[in-house]
């Protein structure tokens, strides 16, 4: 039991008897215990396989690589819909937890497993993201963003492509194109300026 994660705890909201009975079945499974990330996090060799935590309205156990596992039960929700590898269960209270233990604990052997097997999720590189057609106009009309844009981490620009497809009228597409322009010709990812 790591003391950071005592404190953390000790000082949890809402959630803080799911999150011991998450912890206790987690350190059951042998895994090594720390706080990552500001929340506890349970790894097998330097390797990270779970973490929990509270969240608004649940509690949550999440799987870095929950996309690989089987699901047999279909307890594993996507946090975002372009989640790639990650899968989480969401508890509302302790008793959830309690009559799930035996499975919660085979979903962590399997993510063991999927550890010591050494399997990687199969992520999605930026080419496979389609750029959004107004995106796409300044891109070509202004070569300047194309080199900027193209310079940036696979990870902004994916961040980019995201942000500008997910309005489904083209004029609010375009709007968000404009407004981040000086920001993409700066260097900068589309959360850059929030990290701060």
């Amino acid at each position: 039991m790591n003391p950071k994660v005592d404190e953390f705890l000790s000082k949890a909201e809402k959630w803080q008897e799911e999150l011991e009975k998450l912890r206790a079945i987690c350190l059951d499974c042998g895994l090594t215990e720390e706080l990552k990330w500001g929340q506890p996090c349970y790894s097998l060799h330097n390797t990270n396989v779970v973490i929990i935590g509270e969240l608004k309205d649940h509690s949550a156990l999440s799987f870095f690589k929950g996309a690989l596992l089987a699901d047999e039960h279909g307890l594993l929700l996507k946090p975002g819909e372009n989640t790639q590898s990650g899968r989480w269960i969401k508890f509302s209270n302790v008793q959830q937890i309690v009559e799930l233990e035996p499975v919660l604990k085979a979903y962590i052997y399997e993510a063991i497993e999927v550890e010591k097997a050494g399997l990687k999720v199969q992520l999605k590189t930026t080419a496979d993201f389609v750029i959004p057609q107004e995106f796409q106009i300044k891109l070509d009309a202004m070569p300047a963003l194309n080199t900027a844009f193209y310079a940036l981490s696979p990870g902004r620009q994916r961040a980019y492509i995201l942000h500008f497809s997910a309005p489904k009228q083209s004029k609010t597409r375009e709007l968000r194109v404009e407004k981040y322009i000086p920001q993409i010709l700066g260097g900068k990812g589309l959360n850059d300026d929030y990290m701060r």
